[in-house]
Formats: C-alpha cells, sequence, structure tokens
C-alpha cells in the first residue's frame, strides 16, 4: 500500500493557534494530505492521510518543532486518500471534554505501554473503563471492559459516579489513539481517584504492538474507513444488526439523515430495510439512496485543498 494514515495528538501550549493553524494548513496543502487537525491554545490533534513520502515528511516536520518533540504518530496502511477533505480548526479544546481546566502534561494517568496494559488488565485489582462513546464501545471493546453509556467524552465527568465504587481498585482508561484518555484519567485524579493509568497510544498502538489480544469486535474510527481490525490473535464479533440482532460487523450510518445513527447492520437487513435503521426510518420521506454500503459522504463541491488559507483566491 502507498499510502498511511497517521492518528496523532499532543498537549503543549500554542501561544498563537490562528497563526499555527494557518502555516499548519500550507504545510498540509504543500505535503497533498487530506483529514481533520484541530489546534488549540493547549496542543494539537488529527488524523491525516497521504502517501508514504509525505507523511514521512509531515512527521519530520512536526517533530522538528520543540513543543511537539514528546508527541507519537500511529501510523497504518492505506491503499488512498481515507479522507475526502483537508479540516484544519481552531477550537477551544483539542477534544471537546468540558474539562479545558485541566492540563494533562502537568498531571494525568501513569502511562502503560500496550504490553505493560495487555500484562495488568486481567488482575484481580483492576478495572478496564473504556472512555468512547456508546456507538465506538458498542462495535468493539476490551473483553469485561466498563462502559459508560455517553453520546459524547462531553458526558464523562457526568459519568465518573458510576466509576466510585472502583476507587480501591486500579484504574486502567484506554479510548481510541490516546487523547481522551488524557483528560479522562486526569479528571479522575482530581476526584480523587489514587491508581488511574492509561493505555498509551490507544487501541491503535495496542492492535499494532500487542495483537490486539483480547479486544473484542472493530474499532471506530474517524475516517472514511469508518472501522478497522484490530485483534490478530482471539477475534470475535460482539455486534449485532439493529434489525435481526444477528453478529454484524457492518457498520453504517442510517439513510434517514435526520437520524444518521451509527449502528451494526447485516447486508440482508441493509437490503431489507434501504440502508434505514428501522421501518420508520426506512419510510420516512427525507431517506436517502441506498448504494448497499452505508456510507454518505459529502459532496466535494470542486473541493480544493488550499481553501481556508488566508492566501487562496479561489
Amino acid at each position: 500500500m502507498n499510502y498511511q494514515v497517521l492518528l496523532y495528538y499532543c498537549y503543549a501550549p500554542i501561544e498563537d493557534p490562528a497563526q499555527f493553524r494557518d502555516e499548519h494548513h500550507q504545510l498540509c496543502v504543500e505535503l497533498d494530505l487530506r483529514g481533520r487537525i484541530i489546534v488549540a491554545s493547549e496542543g494539537l490533534n488529527g488524523t491525516v492521510s497521504g502517501t508514504v513520502a509525505h507523511c514521512a515528511a509531515y512527521m519530520a516536520a512536526v517533530k522538528a518543532d520543540p513543543r511537539f518533540g514528546a508527541l507519537e504518530f500511529k501510523v497504518d496502511a492505506a491503499a488512498g486518500h481515507t479522507f475526502q477533505k483537508l479540516h484544519v480548526r481552531v477550537k477551544p479544546e483539542i477534544v471537546h471534554s468540558s474539562l479545558a481546566h485541566l492540563k494533562p502534561q502537568e498531571k494525568t494517568g501513569q502511562h502503560l505501554s500496550p504490553e505493560e496494559f495487555r500484562a495488568l488488565k486481567d488482575d484481580d485489582d483492576v478495572v478496564v473503563v473504556d472512555v468512547r462513546s456508546d456507538y465506538e464501545y458498542n462495535l468493539g471493546r476490551f473483553r469485561n471492559a466498563v462502559t459508560l453509556d455517553m453520546e459524547n467524552f462531553r458526558d464523562f465527568p457526568a459519568r465518573v459516579e458510576q466509576l466510585k465504587q472502583f476507587k480501591d481498585k486500579k484504574i486502567l482508561t484506554y479510548c481510541t489513539g490516546g487523547v481522551k484518555c488524557e483528560k479522562a484519567s486526569a479528571y479522575l485524579l482530581e476526584q480523587g481517584f489514587e491508581n488511574v493509568y492509561q493505555l498509551h497510544g490507544g487501541i491503535i498502538k495496542y492492535g499494532i504492538e500487542a495483537g490486539g489480544e483480547d479486544f473484542d469486535g472493530q474499532c471506530y474510527v474517524f475516517d472514511n474507513r469508518v472501522a478497522v481490525d484490530v485483534n490478530r490473535v482471539n477475534p470475535r464479533v460482539i455486534s449485532r444488526c439493529c434489525a435481526c440482532r444477528e453478529p454484524s460487523a457492518r457498520l453504517i450510518n442510517c439513510a434517514n439523515p435526520l437520524c444518521n445513527a451509527h449502528v451494526a447492520q447485516c447486508e440482508s437487513c441493509g437490503e431489507a430495510l434501504q440502508g434505514a435503521c428501522s421501518e420508520a426510518c426506512a419510510a420516512h420521506p427525507a431517506k436517502r439512496p441506498y448504494d448497499g454500503t452505508g456510507a454518505y459522504p459529502k459532496a466535494s463541491n470542486h473541493y480544493q485543498p488550499a481553501q481556508g488559507l488566508a492566501s487562496y483566491k479561489g
């Protein structure tokens, strides 16, 4: 495969996020990268795709900035671009958490390498906690992990009450790439939990370095691939078709745009419901045409990568 997908984040102060955004956007345009990058005063968070050579140049450029010397890239192979467009945006946080006061670079849970996480996760005094949203962990999660019924990570502070029964245990948090765990574990420490850890590099790094052992199902990713296999040791499907409830690892968006739910759906029910998650959505007048994929990417509308640059003339 001639392309790669890079997943990364780094909590490091950026004094002028707007200026950094413009310069970073220009770098990505020059390297023909596509993806989503968030810039905030607290740091950088992104997922991009590009050719192997362009990704190598990008990683070198980012790592050359002293602020991001500790940044680690998770690298996955791809057949082509996994994004249609490039978006580099300034936001208040690099992951929306409602916990902007926390500074993970100063205090956060202890990082565990994939091998350390694998060695610890099944101990009697350990509780493994998934800090991702419900549509993510319903598709795949670590065996016996505690899930928190969250539609969005900003709901995490309201769910911590559910974890207080485990205050005398070691709490091992995990997420897709690690960025949510930085603030989740920092918040747990702030709330009086003492033994708090996080899977460094998240599920993606665990799959690369530890074979994904005991991760059931697939890992939801925020690009056109939608989901990726992680477990090469003892894989199994845990998600079930939203209609017939048979095991299915096939993830779709409901064809009704007013619903647009992320759900698992087998091919047979996909055909029967024409990509809708229910009979009600199948009958909705706004339902989108179904092409068998369950994916509805937005039209590019003559997209130009340089859009968003101050110097772009259109």
